[in-house]
């Protein structure tokens, strides 16, 4: 029986593992010297123009170093990985290129996307120099800044930690499993997530809309998954929709980070929701 079974696995050695197609022309890029590196957010640029038309047509898409682009060099943020070059795209970059974005580099993010301050990645702190006395966070850091500074229209992030609350930017963690992380360096795959940072809600939504569903190849993912038109949903009237309010979520946060929380919920108080006080006294052990 160990024979048959060993058998059985030389015939599968001589099979190949499934491999995406890469649909859309491009040349490797270039890396951008020091000075054009723009507080070490770009790691590598290129030009990558996917199809003529879509939901991202004219859009500029980032995307971070773990996540694969066919021709492109890729670190992960680590001189381990320095001179990699993928030979697919990540699912991710094929529904970006098939919606008809273009995406025009990579960039940076911690040390195998396993930090919270941009602090060590390849090229040293992430930082955005319009605004140097502040941090950025990580570990898509680079993403961050770049959408921040206009840089781009949009980008990809990975969530072991999106700092889009230190930039200004609109960063969604999906659902686990929405979005396919095919192509994506793994960290751990219970923690690993990938998703949007944009400079609006609307942006955002729009962005999910197009990355999000099954792909047949992400073992984290359901079989079906439905993916609404969530760019649409924002039409949806919102009087009367209720937020919850985490009562704990205050116990750990600064005066100033509170005012600002409280400040926001006034604002959308005013627009018309409805805000519901709950308190949950586990979260102070989480």
């Amino acid at each position: 029986r160990v024979n048959e079974t060993l058998e059985a696995l030389k015939l599968l050695d001589t099979m190949c593992d499934p491999v995406p197609e890469v649909k859309y022309p491009r040349t490797p890029g270039y890396r951008p010297k020091p000075e054009d590196r723009f507080g070490n957010a770009w790691v590598w640029r290129c030009d990558v123009a996917g199809a003529p038309s879509g939901k991202l047509f004219g859009k500029s898409i980032a995307i971070t170093d773990n996540t694969a682009v066919a021709g492109v060099p890729m670190s992960n943020g680590s001189q381990l990985l320095v001179g990699y070059i993928p030979e697919y795209d990540a699912s991710v970059v094929t529904r970006i290129l098939d919606a008809g974005g273009r995406i025009v580099g990579k960039a940076a993010c911690d040390d195998f996307c396993f930090g919270a301050m941009g602090f060590s990645a390849v090229d040293g702190y992430i930082s955005n120099p319009e605004h140097p006395e502040q941090r950025v966070g990580g570990s898509s850091g680079g993403s961050a800044v770049l959408v921040a500074a206009g840089h781009v229209d949009l980008a990809i992030g990975a969530d072991q930690s999106v700092p889009a609350a230190w930039t200004g930017t609109v960063g969604l963690k999906p659902t686990y499993g929405l979005v396919p992380y095919t192509g994506v360096v793994s960290v751990e795959p219970t923690v690993d997530h990938v998703g949007p940072i944009t400079r609006n809600v609307s942006d955002c939504a729009l962005f999910l809309e197009v990355i999000a569903g099954n792909d047949s190849l992400d073992g984290r993912q359901a079989v079906n998954i439905e993916v609404p038109e969530y760019s649409k949903l924002l039409e949806v009237n919102m009087t009367g929709k209720v937020i919850g309010v985490l009562q704990e979520g205050f116990q750990t946060c600064t005066q100033e980070t509170q005012a600002a929380v409280r400040e926001f919920l006034a604002t959308v108080g005013q627009a018309g929701f409805v805000m519901k006080h709950i308190s949950i006294p586990l979260h102070l052990h989480g």
